[in-house]
């Protein structure tokens, strides 16, 4: 436990320090953190095939020669599309996020739903830094396929370890592709938030993590800076939003219409 508590201090102290010290602990912490596991994550793929209903099904190549899975659900008339990034240890079709990508495509937003890197079952949080540079090639791309598919009104919506993943991609790429940002119940705050400069909704739960509740106010402090920005939070909802999906799903969907809306 202490050791944990260690790892994620680290982690969350790289989240918010300046980037000559956040690239120092993440050399630190990256010694220590296990390699991906493209075993467990290629099992992951074939029980979410497997039991796919909804959507499409595509591999998307890294530079590096691995296909990771992602699943893109095209809404009627589109207005848009959102790239969904689940938590830590999850899929892009488990629970919140395959509910996420059908009732968003069902909303007029289609989804593209990728599958981040996972690493062995007892992979702790702070192990996860050292597959951040991954996970921001994994964005990166998956952007530029749904812009291949003609989506100009690109957005990512992100959920707690994904989420941070996205601010970590977010605040390292200089083009414009994205267009809004939606994180919830991010963890433990934003890095570098006055390097992003387009819309972000952060969202989070009444009854949600105390690490993800106590920092909502400094996260709110941060985000006024950036126009057409906001915060809510979701009363009676614990952290994966059971109960709540539709209402989540409606907050969402009113600020893409809002973010994209033609100036």
């Amino acid at each position: 436990m202490r050791h944990e508590k260690a790892r994620c201090g680290g982690l969350f102290r790289w989240l918010r320090a300046p980037p000559q010290f956040a690239a120092l602990t993440l050399c630190l912490l990256a010694g220590a953190a296990a390699a991906q596991d493209y075993e467990r994550e290629a099992r992951w793929a074939t029980d979410t095939l497997a039991t796919l209903i909804e959507g499409q099904a595509v591999r998307i190549e890294q530079n590096n020669g691995h296909r990771f899975l992602a699943l893109y659900t095209r809404a009627k008339a589109p207005r848009g599309a959102a790239i969904i990034a689940h938590g830590r240890g999850w899929g892009p079709d488990v629970d919140l996020y395959g509910e996420l990508r059908g009732r968003l495509a069902d909303a007029g937003w289609s989804t593209l739903s990728i599958q981040l890197p996972v690493l062995q079952g007892t992979g702790k949080l702070g192990d996860y830094v050292d597959t951040f540079p991954d996970a921001r090639e994994r964005f990166a791309l998956a952007v530029d396929w749904l812009r291949e598919r003609g989506y100009a009104n690109v957005a990512i919506v992100s959920h707690s370890l994904g989420a941070t993943m996205a601010n970590h991609y977010l605040i390292r790429t200089s083009d414009r592709k994205v267009g809004a940002w939606v994180f919830i119940s991010i963890l433990n705050g934003l890095e570098d938030m006055f390097r992003i400069q387009i819309p972000v909704l952060d969202i989070y739960a009444e009854r949600d993590w105390d690490v993800i509740i106590t920092g909502a106010d400094e996260r709110r402090r941060q985000i006024a800076r950036v126009p057409g920005s906001e915060q809510l939070m979701i009363p009676g909802a614990p952290h994966f939003f059971d109960g709540k999906r539709e209402e989540l799903t409606r907050v969402i969907v009113r600020f893409l219409d809002r973010a994209f809306a033609p100036r």
